[in-house]
């Protein structure tokens, strides 16, 4: 979501940016075409460069990261806090769901050292990962030169990184979905939705402008279009739907929805209601930031019935999630220091991750998901900034692809 709040510590900031590192070049590394494991024919929906299998137990572990929201002097207990979760949770694979980066960049090797600084965590772990766009990672577009597009193809370089181009006529950046094979490695066992939420609503559409409503974005109709064709080719080649998690920086209307128990009703006995019949936990601090557009993506999730979650961040204190008619909806909050938090003293009182177990003797896959809390880890939440110059940026080694 937005800033809500104007940093105490732009000075500092500002005197870390102006006395900051030397510049380093990033290179940049290339992407092959994925391939069907089986078949081998080339498909837009499969990545192979690097395998995402079930462990031999059968079990498979993410973990979500929500607005790290830093420029390149990043926060430094956002990169302590990764750190904690990825040691302790220790996860096959890293969803860093938009808002990654945030204004303050001023130049393309700033912009290259603050994605570096949310990259590194896995990088130096081995862990796989991918990222998602939020309204935020453009901000310092106007001064760096370089759009989502471009940081795409930075992200990308990265060794570990698994994020492909997005099908050609798709709304946004990065749209794709990852299979994940199956204990045995014979067979797809789960799948992993990435969709590109956009920023903001046009200014106007039909000559009407958008005072009044909420003005955010929506994912297209050729973004839903695409999710169910997708889904369609997946379920015809394996001969089954595969059980999927969705993954999108901006909430669903039906997030909302759910919270209330209503579309209409916003009283806490609506929501009292909602927590008996969706089994809500977590909290919700601010309202959701919705676009001003019902996108039709959970009618189509209904249609399809392979996605059994769809998370999101943007508001940066509401880590609840529920089961939404079969369906979970839920927040994995803000990991980012840098952002807006709680007010006062609990700025950082929710800063955390949200964890995701996975077992392929289920019949959904999908076993549970639950937070985890800067707090658990003994993290200084003091309402202060502690931003740090970048760390440098290896520009003697290339970020080259795995290939097995």
């Amino acid at each position: 979501m937005d800033n809500k709040e104007v940093s105490p510590s732009i000075n500092r900031r500002k005197f870390i940016k102006i006395g900051g590192m030397s510049t380093l070049a990033l290179t940049l590394g290339s992407a092959g075409l994925p391939v069907d494991f089986l078949s081998k024919e080339a498909h837009a929906f499969e990545n192979m460069d690097m395998k995402l299998q079930f462990k031999k137990d059968g079990k498979f572990k993410i973990v979500q990261f929500n607005d790290t929201q830093d420029d390149e002097n990043i926060d430094r207990r956002t990169v302590q806090l990764m750190e904690k979760v990825l040691d302790t949770e220790k996860p096959d694979f890293v969803v860093l769901n938009g808002d990654n980066i945030t204004g303050g960049c001023d130049t393309p090797n700033e912009m290259k050292q603050a994605i570096n600084n949310v990259a590194q965590p896995m990088e130096k772990r081995s862990i796989k990962w991918a990222i998602t766009y939020g309204n935020h990672d453009e901000d310092s577009t106007p001064k760096s030169g370089l759009n989502e597009e471009d940081m795409l193809k930075l992200y990308m370089s990265y060794k570990y990184n698994m994020n492909q181009p997005s099908s050609k006529g798709v709304t946004g950046t990065g749209n794709m979905n990852l299979l994940i094979r199956n204990s045995k490695g014979n067979d797809a066992a789960f799948n992993l939705w990435l969709m590109d939420g956009g920023r903001y609503a046009p200014q106007t559409i039909g000559g009407q402008d958008f005072k009044g409503y909420p003005t955010w974005d929506w994912l297209r109709f050729n973004q839903v279009n695409w999710y169910a064709e997708t889904s369609k080719k997946i379920e015809k080649q394996f001969g089954r739907k595969i059980p999927s998690l969705m993954y999108v920086h901006i909430p669903l209307w039906e997030h909302r929805y759910m919270w209330f128990g209503s579309v209409d009703g916003r009283t806490a006995a609506h929501h009292e209601n909602a927590v008996k019949k969706h089994g809500i936990t977590g909290e919700r601090n601010e309202d959701e930031c919705l676009g001003p557009v019902n996108s039709g993506m959970f009618s189509a999730i209904l249609d399809r019935g392979d996605v059994k979650g769809v998370f999101c961040g943007h508001d940066h204190v509401n880590t609840y999630s529920g089961n939404y008619y079969g369906v979970l909806l839920g927040y994995a909050g803000s990991t980012g220091f840098g952002a807006y938090g709680l007010p006062g003293a609990d700025r950082n009182r929710l800063r955390g991750a949200r964890v995701f177990n996975l077992d392929e003797n289920t019949e959904n896959v999908l076993v549970e998901t639950h937070m985890v809390f800067a707090k658990d880890y003994g993290i200084d939440l003091t309402a202060n900034d502690q931003s740090t110059a970048p760390a440098p940026i290896d520009a003697t080694k290339k970020h080259e692809k795995i290939v097995r």
